[in-house]
């Protein structure tokens, strides 16, 4: 017998990967597909993918790691997926897709106006939440759908999550990891159940309980891989499908973020840093913390909406000559953009950016805004000042979950796309004043998920076990500590204070010149 492997499913926004994981952490094949039209766009701001888009990537990449490892498929034990998380759509009573998916992208907002029932009114406006979770109402995408589309609303049996779909697709049986429910749908994500008829929030996205899934917990069997499934994937007949949890959460576990002094920093299309922790809080007052892929513990999260997506919006607008560059060169625009970073110093010469391209929960009047422009600055600097602008979001927000849990986090790891990049590595490391880590591939998410399901076959006895086998340190950036200091004067004395001018002018502005994306 050859040494054991999960294939493992890693669904993400641009593209999508399968990989053959064995239990050193060696990914001992990988296949990838990238996403032609990663989502359809019928009108402004929508963003919408055909039901069986991402089940036939799937299959296709399933295919692909056969035909290419036939022994190797041999010694295949089950079968793990991680998936995108609030992207959502409608089921028949026949588990049949009634309507294009509805991505975590999408801008439309609703008319939506159940009414606050008076005694939560009150504790919102007093709490400064009302506007949160009025935007929350706004943009769900179920009641988008109740307001627009009555008829398919009346015919929808299930609404779940795109992992909750793709579940039922291959094993027929429609269930998810409570780890895998992050979006606008009522979640009671500290006791990990579906929340009450009397829950605090449950008015906001108010779906029946008879539309709502079966959950199970991280680990547990989901069910097996169909004979007709396993014809048209080349995935094996009855291999078992172990729930996970969502991109982020199987990222933290596979980058080995268990401890409370430790901290996952996310650097892809939605930047985030997560705190690992068995005592639930929120990371900020109203904002849930998750469940956590690891049994009794939860992740709180602070989120930049657009993250690294910033990147690709300045490549595309700003950067043709590094694009016709990397072409010459056979490698991607971002490695000549980063390798032009250490020509730009620290603070970019005064230029600061505040990264919300796209807004929060927290600050749901807020934009993108660079400020400090001189005559001297580049489009380099601009560069620069997008990375340090999300990195001051991410400092934020630990600073303010290290004061709401008492954790002092003294251990940084990284992943995600701009994790790949030494320079990004270096100024976050900077930025912070912390060490930061980089693990042995860029794969955490399908690392932290394969983890799952080896744990739950038998092969490791605890998930300490399984991640000192599994996650090994491969980089370690240390900080300029000369560079922090300018970047923590910076921090307190101009980015901190910036959010509560800036925001009425925000405010106004929206109001002034808001476009209905409907």
């Amino acid at each position: 017998m050859g040494n054991p492997l999960i294939l493992t499913f890693d669904i993400g926004t641009q593209s999508m990967r399968a990989m053959l994981v064995n239990k050193q952490g060696d990914i001992v094949a990988l296949a990838q597909n990238k996403y032609e039209r990663p989502y359809i766009s019928k009108n402004p701001g929508w963003a919408e993918q055909r039901p069986d888009f991402y089940f036939d990537h799937l299959c296709d990449l399933g295919r692909q790691v056969r035909d290419a490892n036939a022994e190797l498929m041999k010694d295949v034990k089950a079968v793990a997926m991680t998936v995108i998380r609030d992207t959502a759509l409608c089921l028949d009573k026949n588990n049949k897709a009634i309507r294009d998916i509805i991505i975590w992208l999408d801008k439309r907002e609703t008319t939506y106006r159940n009414p606050i029932p008076r005694a939560k009114s009150l504790l919102f406006k007093m709490v400064n939440m009302e506007d949160t979770i009025k935007m929350q109402q706004r943009q769900s995408a179920c009641n988008w759908i109740m307001e627009n589309e009555p008829e398919v609303w009346a015919e929808t049996a299930k609404y779940v999550m795109l992992p909750t779909y793709l579940n039922c697709k291959l094993t027929g049986v429609l269930n998810d990891s409570v780890a895998s429910m992050i979006g606008h749908i009522p979640m009671d994500f500290k006791n990990r159940k579906w929340l009450g008829k009397s829950g605090l929030t449950r008015f906001v996205f108010d779906i029946p309980n008879e539309k709502l899934c079966d959950l199970v917990q991280p680990g547990e069997v989901l069910g097996y891989i169909t004979k007709e499934v396993s014809e048209y994937s080349g995935i094996p007949e009855g291999l078992p499908l172990i729930a996970t949890g969502a991109d982020k959460s199987c990222e933290t576990l596979g980058l080995s973020v268990m401890k409370d002094n430790q901290a996952a920093i996310s650097l892809g299309s939605a930047a985030t840093i997560q705190f690992p922790t068995k005592t639930y809080f929120e990371p900020k007052q109203f904002i849930p913390s998750y469940p956590s892929v690891v049994e009794n513990m939860y992740l709180a999260e602070i989120q930049v909406y657009r993250g690294y997506w910033m990147l690709s919006w300045f490549k595309k607008e700003f950067a043709y000559q590094e694009v016709e560059e990397a072409k010459k060169l056979g490698c991607c625009p971002e490695d000549v953009l980063n390798k032009k970073l250490h020509k730009i110093p620290a603070g970019c010469d005064g230029l600061m950016v505040q990264p919300y391209w796209g807004a929060g929960l927290w600050n749901p009047n807020a934009r993108g805004s660079m400020l400090g422009f001189t005559d001297t600055h580049t489009k380099m600097h601009v560069y620069r000042a997008v990375i340090e602008g999300i990195n001051f979001a991410l400092l934020d927000g630990m600073y303010g979950m290290e004061k709401r849990s008492k954790h002092k986090i003294t251990e940084l790891y990284v992943g995600g796309g701009g994790s790949q990049s030494d320079e990004i590595c270096q100024i976050t490391a900077n930025m912070f004043g912390l060490p930061v880590k980089r693990i042995q591939t860029h794969e955490a998410c399908g690392l932290g998920a394969s983890l799952i399901a080896f744990k739950s076959i038998g092969e490791f006895e605890s998930f300490d076990q399984g991640l000192k086998s599994m996650v090994h340190d491969k980089d370690v950036f240390t900080p300029d500590m000369e560079e922090h200091k300018i970047y923590a004067k910076m921090y307190k004395e101009c980015y901190v204070p910036l959010l509560s001018k800036i925001d009425p002018w925000y405010k106004k502005l929206k109001k002034i010149t808001k476009r209905e994306v409907r």
